[in-house]
């Protein structure tokens, strides 16, 4: 199964963005339970996060993106990307 890629950035302050985290935990933990091998965490460094999952397509990527709660409750903008593993 492909891997995708969401690269995000958040646009609201962080009480509103935090308020949604608890629910994105849940959201991910339940993709795992699906078979998408996610992972989701944040840049160190700078602002912003990435979730890392398989979908079967790159319309079923959207579909899995467009329940984020994160991006459901207008807290991230973000860019996907399917993700081509070359070396395992």
């Amino acid at each position: 199964m492909p891997w995708f890629v969401k690269i995000e950035q958040g646009i609201v302050d962080k009480p509103t963005f935090d308020k949604y985290v608890p629910a994105h935990k849940a959201y991910v933990q339940d993709l795992i339970a699906k078979g998408h091998q996610a992972r989701s965490g944040y840049w160190a460094e700078r602002g912003g996060g990435m979730l890392l999952f398989q979908a079967a397509t790159m319309e079923e990527a959207r579909a899995i993106v467009s329940q984020d709660p994160l991006v459901q409750n207008g807290c991230v903008k973000y860019e996907l990307h399917e993700w081509r593993v070359v070396v395992e």
